[in-house]
């Protein structure tokens, strides 16, 4: 780092506590051996992905048979894990689509609701392999691994469409804000959401990783990491998984609580809850940050580090069983 960002760095850093301070350290080393329950996650990964991305392809209002049939193999996977699913419709673009829900009703503390969603639709002319089949493989897995462990609060999986809301649409046209919104007119106390956007693109190189000004004076230069990124109102909530994440799993972690202007912390599903007071937050590999891929037909399964992103996957689901029952 020159000079001049020492100092800058030095200058801003009192001011952005807040932002930039979260609890425990990032991982750093060589990440250990894999082993069996990693192994099978990672095949699965592969699967669900190789699925969405590759058999099934480009999910959107233009390309409605892909949404249909993402949206399908979504609902089997959950049931085949023995969720009942629900799903929620909606209109855009002259086309119904559907929110896709499993839950697991929590034994001590039901009406305490944690949201964990991934979008499954694409922009136009993408097959989406990370974004966001990668979200939707780590929900499935998710899903699997949490099936007979809910006791304290309840769970609710989500399945999100249109967040990608492509043409230039509102973002109020988004799946998870219409859930969202028919979650507060209910009254549902969802007390933590995150969203899986885009999870599987790793690199060791130096300059892998960029940032909007003034973080990269803050965060690192390798593009080998997982972010914590939302708002500062979700701080709290964005420190309390950054955390558990960080004593449970041996994998490299940033966390950013940012002022709601910077609008690059509120690019995904999140959003719309953080619209009705609900503390929310993306997982997120950071975009075109670090993938040169994202957004375009090049965003293909064999882009994605699926070794890093089961290790990942690992760490998250110790991360929401323990926010969910501890």
């Amino acid at each position: 780092m020159k000079l001049t960002q020492k100092i800058r760095r030095f200058l801003y850093y009192p001011l952005l506590w807040r932002v930039l301070h979260m609890p425990g350290t990032s991982y750093k080393g060589t990440l250990p051996q894999m082993d069996k329950s990693e192994r099978e996650l990672q095949a699965n990964l592969e699967k669900s992905v190789n699925k969405l991305a590759v058999e099934i392809g480009e999910r959107n209002s233009r390309n409605y048979g892909g949404l249909q049939g993402a949206e399908a193999f979504i609902a089997h996977t959950f049931q085949s894990y023995g969720y009942a699913v629900r799903r929620q419709s909606f209109q855009f673009d002259g086309v119904e689509m559907n929110n896709v829900e499993a839950e697991l009703m929590g034994k001590d503390r039901p009406s305490d609701i944690i949201v964990i969603g991934a979008h499954y639709d694409t922009v136009y002319g993408s097959p989406g392999a990370d974004d966001n089949a990668s979200g939707v493989a780590a929900l499935l897995e998710i899903a699997r691994l949490m099936a007979d462990s809910v006791q304290g609060r309840t769970l609710r999986l989500l399945a999100f469409a249109n967040e990608e809301h492509p043409g230039g649409a509102a973002m109020e046209t988004m799946g998870s804000y219409v859930y969202a919104s028919q979650c507060h007119s209910r009254g549902d106390k969802i007390v933590g959401m995150i969203s899986l956007e885009m999870l599987g693109v790793y690199y060791d190189e130096p300059g892998s990783q960029m940032y909007p000004r003034p973080f990269n004076l803050f965060y690192p230069e390798l593009g080998n990491f997982i972010a914590f990124v939302g708002d500062i109102a979700s701080r709290d909530f964005i420190c309390r998984c950054i955390g558990s994440f960080r004593r449970q799993c041996q994998f490299p972690s940033e966390g950013v609580a940012a002022p709601p202007f910077i609008a690059d912390v509120n690019r995904s599903d999140h959003w719309g809850f953080q619209q009705f007071g609900y503390p929310a937050f993306m997982l997120t590999d950071t975009a075109n940050f670090r993938n040169k891929f994202y957004h375009t037909a090049e965003d293909r399964p064999e882009t994605i580090d699926f070794e890093r992103f089961a290790r990942l996957t690992q760490g998250l689901a110790l991360t929401v069983n323990d926010i969910v029952n501890n």
